[in-house]
């Protein structure tokens, strides 16, 4: 556990500039065949509903010496960062965090109530710019890294994701994906601790909103007031798959959540190599490490997230199995004794769960 006052100490001493730092990186070739080497991806975004193992994945990759790893952008849900701010203003949850602790890091160097400040103003003389834009002033920041985003939000719009493709077409997407029913389970244990804190959530609360998706099919009858996240699992899931079925296969790749953190050697290494990158035992190590990147813990005064607040009070990785959870049997979240939809064991088949 990284202590809270150290995660202060890293966000408020000034670094030196984060574009001279980050070129200090060696660019070294990747360790795959000259026949299986792809080019080197613009981007990487990894695509997954909320409570997927998105945090710990996205932290591990982004310690790769070639990747650096973002907390949650949420950019490319507008065309302009104008939109994008005054979705922001609307929105019931920090938004805008990580995109503020990513501009107060790479352009202020630091992350401080002020730089935060700074960083607001920054952004907001930017409005004109596009979301793509910003995206690729951060990128020519760290380059030769290169930016890794994880944005849960893209997945609920399919609109958002078409945007991405067209903005960034050279990007690679990482499919992550987790059992519905150990989805199910993290969604209604996050809502349970949220509302040991604070209480009762509204209907727009966005951990409500996964959990009240409406039926999808006929023969799902919805009942009112039930809270069943397997909906919410099996409609964002089906946005994914339904868009990466328009792109290009070698720019497309699934991993199953539960096998990275049963296996993350064999995961990390092959995920590397998939990439183009290096895949020696230095880099594997440095992505067993998460806890090194500039935005664990909680963020100062007007950004404190940007990630699960769970990843955030403690960034490191821990190796466990849900390998084991299985398709059938009764809802620990249902006390009607029902299981998953026909639909959703389906579509859970279709990317190995059993």
């Amino acid at each position: 556990m990284i202590s809270r006052s150290r995660s202060r100490n890293r966000r408020t001493v000034r670094r030196k500039s984060p574009r001279l730092a980050l070129r200090a990186v060696p660019h070294t070739k990747p360790r795959v065949a000259p026949a299986k080497r792809l080019a080197m991806p613009e981007m990487v975004f990894i695509l997954a509903p909320p409570r997927s193992f998105t945090s710990i994945t996205c932290g591990m990759l982004g310690q790769h010496p070639q990747l650096f790893g973002l907390p949650e952008l949420r950019l490319f849900v507008a065309d302009t960062v104008g939109e994008w701010l005054d979705l922001c203003s609307k929105a019931t949850y920090p938004m805008a965090s990580g995109t503020l602790r990513t501009v107060a890091e790479l352009i202020f160097g630091q992350q401080s109530a002020l730089s935060i400040t700074m960083a607001q103003a920054w952004l907001a003389e930017r409005s004109h710019w596009t979301t793509y834009q910003l995206t690729k002033t951060l990128a020519e920041v760290v380059h030769p890294r290169i930016l890794l985003d994880k944005s849960p939000n893209l997945v609920y719009q399919p609109a958002a994701l078409v945007r991405l493709h067209r903005n960034f077409p050279d990007a690679r997407f990482i499919y992550l994906t987790r059992h519905p029913r150990g989805h199910g389970e993290s969604v209604l244990k996050l809502k349970a601790h949220v509302e040991k804190l604070k209480g009762p959530l509204s209907a727009d609360h966005w951990l409500i909103q996964i959990s009240s998706f409406p039926a999808i099919s006929a023969s799902d009858l919805a009942e009112p007031g039930v809270l069943d996240p397997q909906r919410g699992w099996y409609t964002l899931n089906s946005n994914v798959c339904k868009f990466l079925s328009s792109v290009s296969t070698d720019q497309k790749f699934t991993i199953r959540g539960e096998d990275l953190l049963a296996d993350p050697d064999t995961w990390l290494r092959t995920t590397a190599d998939w990439l183009g990158l290096r895949s020696d035992a230095s880099a594997i190590e440095a992505m067993r490490h998460p806890e090194n990147s500039p935005f664990v813990g909680f963020g100062p005064k007007g950004a404190s997230r940007g990630n699960d607040p769970f990843f955030l009070r403690n960034p490191v990785f821990q190796p466990r199995d849900e390998r084991s959870m299985s398709l059938e049997g009764p809802l620990s979240w249902r006390s009607d004794g029902r299981g998953f939809l026909p639909e959703v064991k389906e579509l859970a088949r279709s990317l190995g769960y059993s």
